[in-house]
């Protein structure tokens, strides 16, 4: 029998243990019998991860994790397997559950993935996405107004309905207390990641992320950064992509949802610094690079290897955009003659490009002599500081929508028939408010044989 004179100390166990939690729940990749889950906790903390398929407690399996006092800091991964296709399942976290105590509810649900191959046509589904997003911190930033935004945003993309979130780099801002040392960086992203606005979207969807250079290391650097090591180490503990590169290499990888691909381009690992010359006494230089080789050998055999309708290359700085005065891939001509060349070479249809970075939104598209347009579909600034189309880039010809002064995220939707699928881009403010819209069929990006 339940007595009154347990509450208080069942009130307190719930409210240490809710002081041992840092951050989280996040949700991340959810597959057909599969799901990945984080949550952060104090070091010296001990964590169990309970789920069930829903409204089956009594099913309940159990992972259970530990921290060290001498961590610096206290993320922790677990795995739920041999989950059913199609199927609603529930979670819940404890911590330091010395008593083995069951939980009474959940924390939240997932739901796995359809087996719809080989069975019926793809499925119809969206994604959010959006880059840099810059969390305040007033005795650490720069003097003046702040960087970051109305961090409210969140809130409002913790209500969408989508099968994930796609973080496009920037996902937070190290600055100069972080990026000369190792507990920098590792505090940067725990301190971001621990954001009270951004709890609630955490576990409303699948997250998956790719890196730019303030979430790497200092602004614009690549392959010099002498902590990049670090960076990786950190990045591969606080977001839960399927893998990050090969050979102990970059954070390149790929996501596959329904009938689209995603290729998660690392522009950093290899990066050359951006005033390297990008021509030599008249030619291409060789040495400029963004990509470097083994991961652009790895992009040509995952496109050619994809059957996916939709081949989205997503890269942290734009990969078009010939108006552009800033980096972009365009500034490695080597590189990027060299996959425009395979592209048109091996008639690889469906491909459109993604970037974060510019601190506006737009849709760049470069037509081809011989083959479809490319488009570059740019998506930023989630929380960080807004940028104007000015210069060379105000009336952009290249532009197709545009969205600048605002900040905003994108749903990116799939829909239709099998051979009539079509894309379709929307652009949302703060508050959920309709800024833009842009669409593309199937047709419009295959070779005509």
């Amino acid at each position: 029998m339940f007595r009154l004179a347990y509450l208080p100390v069942l009130i307190f166990i719930a409210v240490t243990a809710k002081a041992q939690l840092v951050s989280g729940p996040m949700l991340g990749p959810v597959e057909l019998r599969t799901a990945k889950l984080w949550i952060e906790v104090v070091p010296g903390s001990s964590a169990d991860f309970w789920y069930w398929k829903k409204g089956e407690l009594a099913t309940a399996k159990r992972v259970i994790k530990e921290t060290s006092v001498d961590q610096w800091f206290g993320p922790l991964q677990f795995d739920a397997v041999d989950l059913e296709p199609n199927t609603t399942y529930e979670y819940r976290f404890r911590i330091n559950n010395t008593g083995n105590i069951k939980p009474m509810k959940s924390d939240g649900t997932f739901t796995t993935k359809e087996l719809w191959q080989w069975r019926k046509p793809a499925p119809d589904f969206a994604f959010l996405t959006g880059s840099c997003a810059y969390i305040n911190e007033p005795p650490v930033d720069r003097p003046g107004k702040p960087y970051g935004g109305d961090s409210s945003i969140f809130e409002t993309m913790a209500k969408e309905k989508a099968a994930f979130m796609f973080w496009m780099g920037d996902n937070w801002y190290t600055r100069e207390v972080d990026y000369y040392d190792a507990w920098g960086l590792w505090n940067r992203a725990s301190d971001n990641r621990a954001a009270p606005v951004m709890q609630k979207f955490w576990k409303s969807t699948s997250h998956y992320a790719m890196w730019d250079d303030h979430d790497y290391g200092p602004n614009d650097i690549g392959v010099n950064y002498i902590l990049k090591n670090i960076s990786r180490e950190v990045f591969m503990n606080y977001w839960l992509n399927p893998s990050y590169g090969f050979n102990d290499k970059g954070i390149y990888t790929t996501i596959s949802y329904g009938d689209v691909d995603i290729f998660i381009m690392d522009d950093r690992w290899w990066r050359s610094a951006d005033n390297m010359k990008d021509s030599v006494n008249g030619k291409p230089n060789p040495d400029k690079q963004m990509w470097g080789k083994q991961q652009i050998d790895w992009l040509k055999n995952s496109l050619l290897y994809s059957k996916a309708t939709f081949k989205i290359i997503a890269n942290g700085s734009q990969v078009l955009n010939p108006a552009s005065p800033f980096d972009k891939l365009l500034n490695c001509p080597v590189e990027y003659y060299d996959v425009m060349g395979f592209l048109e070479d091996n008639k690889i249809p469906g491909v459109l490009f993604m970037s974060g970075d510019r601190h506006h939104s737009e849709v760049i598209k470069v037509n081809r002599a011989s083959a479809y347009p490319l488009y570059d579909i740019t998506i930023s600034p989630l929380t960080a500081g807004t940028h104007t189309f000015s210069g060379p880039e105000k009336n952009n010809p290249y532009r197709v929508i545009g969205i600048d002064e605002k900040q905003n995220y994108g749903k990116l939707s799939f829909t239709g028939e099998k051979g009539k699928r079509k894309l379709t881009v929307e652009f949302f403010g703060v508050k959920g408010e309709k800024l833009g819209e842009w669409s593309v069929n199937e047709s419009d990006l295959k070779y005509n044989r």
